[in-house]
């Protein structure tokens, strides 16, 4: 596998990043600020993070996606993992923030991370449209952490 960076034209990465964040101006809001990591296999893209410096050594998994196909093959969490210890220099604390589906929250819980807090009816608030995962409505955003040092 090989993981990239990437600093320019990050939108061409839009319809993968749809994926995990269903709204194109939220994604505008870290997307040019953060850090864009993409993991291909046999030169094909798998998987992509885009991941931001929130301040005091403190950073932010903003989006993580997996083409619908390679899910459930490792891709997110080789990915998920291979940020962390490229962050683990730099800061102290990997948060992420997600809706409040068992599904996601195991996949982080697997991958070292623990619930640090939640933000009430945050993708009511903030969403044009519900947001659904398995037949599950989105309200809550939950907060994971895991320490990186």
């Amino acid at each position: 596998m090989e993981i990239k960076i990437i600093e320019v034209n990050k939108r061409d990465y839009l319809d993968l990043l749809l994926l995990a964040d269903e709204q194109e101006d939220m994604i505008d809001k870290y997307l040019d600020r953060g850090s864009l990591f993409t993991l291909y296999e046999n030169n094909e893209l798998k998987s992509c993070c885009v991941v931001t410096d929130e301040g005091d050594d403190v950073f932010e998994v903003q989006n993580l996606a997996t083409y619908e196909q390679h899910q459930q093959k490792g891709y997110g969490s080789y990915l998920l993992n291979y940020v962390c210890r490229y962050y683990q220099k730099m800061g102290r604390v990997m948060y992420v923030g997600t809706g409040n589906s068992q599904c996601i929250l195991s996949f982080y819980e697997r991958n070292g991370f623990i619930f640090s807090h939640n933000i009430e009816n945050y993708f009511l608030k903030h969403y044009n449209n519900p947001m659904f995962v398995n037949g599950i409505q989105l309200k809550d955003k939950i907060y994971l952490k895991r320490n990186l040092q």
